[in-house]
């Protein structure tokens, strides 16, 4: 049974993979890069989904626990190991180190000028800096082949019609046997271009907005956890 999409991909005289084979080198070099464009794409993409699906539910587990009345702060902590995906689980943990390296030096030196809290914000602020870091690596690729990708594409097509006006200048025929390989060969980078930049600003959004979620999640957390350290000084 030939199914006309087989036809259509088939190395024939009337098969797209047969266009492409006989496209010149800058169309095809025009369509390797936007396939290899599209493929690192697909491939940021898996890797960000499943990491942030991780940070997600590594962060509810974690905010669940932290904030369960009968769970003391240390316990928490001796727990950390347990919600190693979550960027909010790494700020406590900087934070909670910091606090106890400050009440170690102010009990060995009661006269000590250290500013807890400020010393533990800052810990804290680097650390989710850190984390913010880490969830948008490799993410800007994204978006530089969701603006590129259409152009380069548009490359090709110029390329392409430019090809099919020299055929024209060179035969003075402009029939479709002439001067349609080259029409085709723009179409498809076009296609090509739009196919690679599509998924990537659709993905590059969603990630962004995901990011952004958890971002949010570590800036309340450190507020919330210097307040409960102001607590804790303001009882003694």
């Amino acid at each position: 049974m030939n199914l006309p999409i087989f036809s259509f991909f088939a190395v024939g005289n009337d098969g797209i993979l047969s266009l492409l084979l006989d496209a010149d080198i800058i169309v095809q070099s025009v369509l390797i890069l936007l396939a290899g464009m599209s493929v690192v794409c697909w491939m940021i993409i898996i890797k960000k989904f499943r990491q942030i699906r991780s940070a997600q539910v590594s962060t509810k587990r974690f905010l669940d626990t932290f904030w369960d009345r009968n769970q003391k702060i240390e316990n928490v902590f001796a727990t950390i190991e347990d919600y190693e995906q979550s960027p909010v689980a790494k700020v406590f943990s900087k934070g909670y180190t910091e606090l106890a390296k400050i009440q170690r030096s102010k009990t060995q030196n009661p006269n000590s000028a250290l500013d807890v809290e400020s010393n533990i914000e800052r810990a804290m602020r680097r650390t989710a800096a850190d984390e913010r870091t880490g969830l948008e690596s490799m993410v800007i690729f994204l978006a530089t082949t969701g603006s590129t990708g259409p152009f380069i594409g548009l490359f090709g097509t110029v390329w392409g019609i430019l090809r099919a006006f020299q055929k024209i200048g060179e035969t003075g025929q402009a029939s479709i046997q002439t001067v349609g390989p080259d029409i085709a060969h723009a179409l498809i980078a076009t296609a090509v271009g739009l196919a690679a930049a599509i998924p990537a600003v659709v993905a590059y959004n969603f990630i962004n907005r995901k990011i952004r979620i958890l971002v949010q999640e570590m800036d309340n957390f450190s507020s919330d956890f210097i307040n409960i350290v102001k607590r804790k000084l303001v009882s003694r």
